[in-house]
C-alpha cells in the first residue's frame, strides 16, 4: 500500500503517546520514484520519499520515530534497494538497512552518500557527499560533522587483525585461474612481449638449474632496460635484448643499482615468497616491509624444499578483497568504515596555502616527457602518477605497468623516452588490443575527501588497483592520494 504523502507530526509507531523523534531518511542514488518502507511502517506502508532541492538525484523523507531499533528499506523505480553506505544487515525482508534511535539527545549517525546515477567507470565521479550527524534538541534536528574516536579505530583494527591472524593464504586462490612463470634464460625482449601477450604486469622467475624460484620479472625492470637502452653510456644495445638474458639483466641490475659486499660484488637478494598456510596478517606485513607489489604463494612437500608449487601471486588488493568481503555484511563491528576519510589520519594530502610540514605529490602535466614521467616513478617510488591539467584537475593517470604497451610491434625501438609525451604514452596504451582482452580495471580509481573509508577499500580492492585519488567534486582537482600500503599500515597499526 502506497502512502499519499508523509506527515512529519505522524506516529508511524503505532504506539500510543511515545517519545518521537524526528529522523530524516535520504535515498542519494538517483531515481524517478522512490519509496520509504520499514518496520516503522509494518512493512506494509510504502512512502513516497521527495527529491532535495540543492541535489535533485537525492531523495528524503522525515519520520518520527519511537526510541529503539529500526529497519527500512527503498523501492526504487519499482526495485528493492538498500544503502550500501549505512549500516545493513540480512533478515525476513532481504538486505536491509538498521538504524538505532535514543530517546536522549545523543548524536545519531545518518551517513548520505550522494552518487549520480548511471555514472561512467572510467573517468568520472560522484557528486558532493554528505556526512552528518542527527541530534536532536528541543523538537528540532541539528546537524554536526561526525568524530573519529581513537576507541573507535583501536576496535576495528582490534576486529580486522582477528580475520587476518585467522585466515591463510589458501584464502586468496581463486577458484579457477592460472599463474605464469619464465625461465630466467629467456631473452629480456621475449620475456615482456609474453607480458604483454598474457596481459600480467609481473611474472616469478624460475631457475632450472637450481630447481627454485628466484625472482620477480616486474615493470620497473622494463623501465630501467628503457632508461638504459635512451642513455648514452648505456652497456646494453636494443641488437643485445634479442639475446640478453633475464638472468644476465638481473645480475647487471645488482651490479648497477644494488648493494655491494666487501669484495665489490653483488650481494644476491632473495626471492620473497609465502607459504600456504602463511596468515594473511603475515602476508601483508612481508609486503609492506619489503617494498613489494606481489609476493609469489609457493608450496613444497618436500621439507627441503625441492619440487616447488607456484600456487598464487598474493597482493595487499586481494587480501583487501577478503577484508571486504567478510565484513560486508557486519559493517557495524568496523566503527571506522563509514567515516569520512577526510576525518582519518590516512594518505597523502596536497599541502594547504602555509602548510610547509606536507611534502607536495608528485603530478604530471599532459606535455610531459615519457622519459620525465618514467624517472618520477622510480625516485618518488610510486606505483602511479596523476595527470593533471593547468588547473591541477585530474585527467588521467600514467602507471608503472603501462609499460609493457610498448611492447607491441617493438614499439621501444622506434621512439626516444625524452621526445613521446605522457599523452601520447597513454593514447598508445589505450590503442592497444590486448589477445587476452586485458583490463587492469579502472584506469583512474577516485574519491571524494568526504566519501566514507569503506568506499575507499572497495575501490582499493578491484584488480590492478594500487592507489585511489581524492578529487574535488566538479572541477576533479585532485586534492590527495591513498595507497594501498597506506591503508594497510593504518589498518595494521
Amino acid at each position: 500500500m502506497f502512502s499519499s504523502g508523509v506527515d512529519a507530526s505522524q506516529d508511524l509507531s503505532g504506539t500510543v503517546g511515545a517519545v518521537l523523534i524526528p529522523t530524516r531518511f535520504v535515498w542519494p542514488h538517483g531515481g524517478r520514484r522512490v519509496f520509504l518502507t520499514g518496520s516503522f511502517t509494518r512493512w506494509s506502508d510504502h512512502l513516497p520519499m521527495s527529491p532535495m532541492e540543492d541535489c535533485p538525484t537525492a531523495f528524503q523523507a522525515i519520520c518520527n520515530l519511537t526510541p529503539g531499533l529500526h529497519q527500512y528499506k527503498f523501492f526504487v523505480d519499482g526495485e528493492w534497494r538498500h544503502d550500501e553506505n549505512q549500516r545493513y544487515v540480512s533478515g525476513n525482508y532481504g538486505i536491509v538497512n538498521t538504524l538505532f534511535l535514543t530517546g536522549e539527545p545523543d548524536p545519531i549517525p545518518s551517513i548520505v552518500s550522494l552518487a549520480t546515477p548511471g555514472s561512467r567507470d572510467n573517468m568520472d565521479v560522484d557528486n558532493e557527499t554528505f556526512r552528518r550527524m542527527v541530534t536532536v534538541s528541543g523538537g528540532s534536528v541539528h546537524e554536526t560533522a561526525l568524530r573519529l574516536s581513537e576507541a573507535d579505530i583501536e576496535l576495528s583494527r582490534h576486529q580486522i587483525s582477528i580475520f587476518l591472524s585467522t585466515s591463510t593464504s589458501y584464502d586468496l586462490l581463486p577458484d579457477s585461474g592460472k599463474v605464469i612463470a619464465l625461465d630466467v634464460n629467456l631473452p629480456v625482449k621475449q620475456a615482456f612481449h609474453i607480458l604483454y601477450e598474457q596481459g600480467i604486469p609481473v611474472a616469478p622467475l624460475w631457475d632450472f638449474y637450481k630447481g627454485q624460484f628466484v625472482g620477480m620479472l616486474s615493470p620497473l625492470d622494463f623501465i630501467l632496460i628503457l632508461r638504459e637502452l635512451g642513455s648514452h653510456g648505456s652497456n646494453l644495445t636494443e641488437e643485445e635484448l634479442e639475446t640478453h638474458t633475464i638472468s644476465a639483466w638481473k645480475l647487471g641490475k645488482r651490479q648497477r643499482y644494488g648493494q655491494l659486499d666487501v669484495h665489490g660484488r653483488p650481494i644476491e637478494s632473495h626471492l620473497v615468497h609465502a607459504g600456504p598456510y602463511d596468515t594473511l596478517k603475515d602476508v601483508a606485513i612481508k609486503i609492506l616491509r619489503n617494498e613489494v607489489a606481489t609476493v609469489p604463494i609457493i608450496h613444497s612437500s618436500s621439507p627441503d624444499g625441492l619440487f616447488p608449487q607456484l600456487l598464487h601471486l598474493a597482493s595487499l588488493s586481494g587480501i583487501l578483497r577478503c577484508i571486504c568481503r567478510h565484513f560486508r555484511h557486519s559493517s557495524s563491528s568496523l566503527p571506522i568504515l563509514q567515516q569520512p576519510i577526510c576525518n582519518i589520519p590516512l594518505g597523502s594530502w596536497v599541502p594547504n596555502v602555509g602548510e610547509a610540514n606536507r611534502r607536495p605529490i608528485a603530478m604530471l602535466r599532459p606535455n610531459a616527457s615519457l622519459g620525465s614521467a618514467l624517472s618520477m616513478l622510480v625516485q618518488a617510488r610510486v606505483s602511479s602518477i596523476p595527470i593533471v591539467d593547468d588547473n591541477d584537475s585530474l585527467l588521467d593517470t600514467y602507471s608503472r605497468s603501462d609499460i609493457t604497451a610498448l611492447a607491441k610491434d617493438r614499439a621501444y625501438a622506434q621512439m626516444h623516452l625524452d621526445e613521446m609525451t605522457i599523452h601520447q604514452a597513454v593514447q598508445l596504451g589505450q590503442e592497444v588490443n590486448h589477445p587476452h582482452g586485458f583490463s587492469s580495471g579502472q584506469r583512474c580509481q577516485m574519491c571524494l575527501r568526504s566519501d566514507s573509508l569503506l568506499k575507499v577499500m572497495e575501490r582499493l580492492s578491484s584488480p590492478g588497483a594500487r592507489r585511489v585519488i581524492i578529487v574535488e567534486a566538479g572541477s576533479k582537482r585532485v586534492e590527495g592520494i591513498i595507497s594501498l600500503s597506506d591503508l594497510f599500515k593504518f589498518l595494521l597499526g
